[in-house]
């Protein structure tokens, strides 16, 4: 499947699903380095798809007259879609087997639907598809396509000493991942209000934003750099890690990068902070905001100069045993509503999604699963194509499918933004029907670590005993 995926799996987004994309043109599906013309193509398929006695029989026979040749020749191409379509029909019926059927556009509703902390009033004429250029629906959609899309990718230098090139069918989480953080960082540099312009040359601070997931060593947190410094917490490539491995993965990886560099010039110029449990840290409970420690981690991340800093906090949650608790939903659905809002890294058992917003019950999402070719973006390529780090097809999944291990980020860039955020989710967790899906407290003696030496110092029997180690 893996060979299957490298194939066919289109290159990039586009404002049509990958359905209809295979379903525009089967030459579609045929490398550009390879032949162009309609014989070249016919045999370069019948040889991956059919044995060489049967489709490629008719254009032996075609020698005895040109009318043969003509039936001969369509006669091959039929054979050929035919096959072509039987190919991409089984990648979709294996995409759909992960992730569920898929759902693309907007359902048919008026609900409001909220992206990353923003409201977006749907009308019913907008609902039932009459819509234009200047609508809340061309808005919302516009938001959407703005935020970075990271996918699986191939042609990169192999990871450490491995013979990895790509990343299909076991990259999934760190691409989610790498969405959420460069999210943050556009939010820091730009704003929530930035927006893809077409008609403009990008930003400086968005290329360099998407140099820094670039796919080699040299990129500060490219998935190569995942690796390394996730080794502990079971990174490896060709394996798939939950949410709590890859948080604790980040924030390794931004301590590390920290101190590589001055504070003048910090790639991540916010601290991490891992929302974790009562017990000692790491175990036990519900996991518990404390005040007291993120101010820690802001005093860390500024060497002392600073009490509060910019922070990203991720909270890892198991929420269920097979699927999200449905009492959960309400209390993951309200997080949308927060100004502050990174959505949540989630999806079904080992396919992982970046869902990024909500309406009524259901979860947009960005969908790393995906095999693009490797480009390179800096600031200093202005003309560099970034549409591959952007979608305009909106796709959803039911909240009550997601698999119950999955973690919520949230940015918030000063003291004031952070003190409204605890006060929401104080609000969240009053309103919750004893389920809060965490808590906050300003102060918590049992809760004491060092984001940049924590050591999981836990055995397996324990962690079986533990709901919430099951990330």
């Amino acid at each position: 499947m893996k060979v299957l995926c490298d194939r066919f799996v289109p290159q990039q987004c586009s404002s049509s699903s990958m359905s209809e994309k295979h379903d525009k043109s089967p030459t579609s599906l045929v490398s550009d380095s390879g032949p162009r013309d309609n014989k070249s193509k016919f045999t370069l398929w019948s040889n991956v798809f059919a044995p060489s006695s049967s489709v490629s029989q008719p254009f032996r026979e075609s020698s005895t007259s040109g009318h043969k040749q003509v039936w001969a020749t369509c006669n091959g191409w039929t054979a050929f879609v035919k096959k072509a379509f039987m190919t991409s029909g089984a990648i979709r019926r294996f995409q759909e087997r992960v992730l569920g059927p898929n759902r693309t556009g907007l359902p048919s509703t008026t609900s409001d639907v909220w992206l990353l902390g923003v409201c977006y009033k749907i009308s019913e004429d907008e609902a039932s598809g009459e819509t234009d250029d200047g609508s809340v629906l061309a808005a919302f959609k516009q938001d959407y396509s703005s935020r970075i899309l990271i996918t699986y990718r191939k042609g990169f230098e192999p990871i450490k000493d491995t013979t990895y090139t790509s990343d299909v069918n076991w990259g999934c989480m760190l691409r989610s991942s790498q969405m959420l953080f460069a999210q943050a960082l556009l939010f820091h540099r730009l704003g929530r209000s930035w927006r893809t312009k077409k008609s403009e040359p990008p930003e400086q601070e968005y290329l360099e934003t998407l140099e820094l997931f670039g796919d080699s060593e040299a990129s500060a947190f490219s998935i190569h750099n995942l690796i390394l410094v996730g080794e502990s917490y079971g990174l490896a490539a060709g394996s798939w890690i939950g949410p709590y491995a890859i948080c604790r993965s980040w924030e390794s990886l931004a301590c590390k990068k920290r101190k590589q560099t001055d504070s003048k010039h910090k790639m991540l110029p916010m601290a991490v902070h891992i929302v974790s449990g009562s017990e000692d840290g790491e175990r036990g409970g519900a996991p518990i905001l404390c005040i007291e420690d993120a101010r820690k981690s802001c005093l860390e991340f500024s060497n002392g100069q600073a009490e509060w800093t910019p922070i990203l906090l991720l909270v890892p949650l198991v929420l269920g045993l097979d699927r999200v608790n449905p009492r959960y939903i309400p209390s993951l659905i309200a997080t949308f509503t927060f100004p502050q809002s990174l959505g949540i890294l989630g999806g079904k058992p080992g396919a992982s999604t970046y869902i990024v917003g909500v309406q009524e019950d259901k979860g947009f999402y960005l969908d790393p699963h995906e095999v693009q070719q490797v480009i390179t973006v800096n600031k200093e390529t202005t003309d560099v194509d970034t549409s591959s780090y952007h979608c305009n097809v909106l796709r959803y999944v039911p909240l009550e499918s997601l698999d119950p291990s999955l973690a919520l980020g949230f940015y918030c860039r000063d003291k004031g933004d952070f003190d409204d955020f605890c006060q929401r989710a104080s609000k969240l967790a009053e309103e919750s029907n004893g389920a809060p899906l965490f808590t906050v407290t300003q102060t918590h003696s049992a809760i004491s670590h060092s984001n940049c030496g924590f050591v999981e110092d836990t055995t397996e029997d324990e962690r079986e005993e533990d709901e919430w180690q099951l990330l």
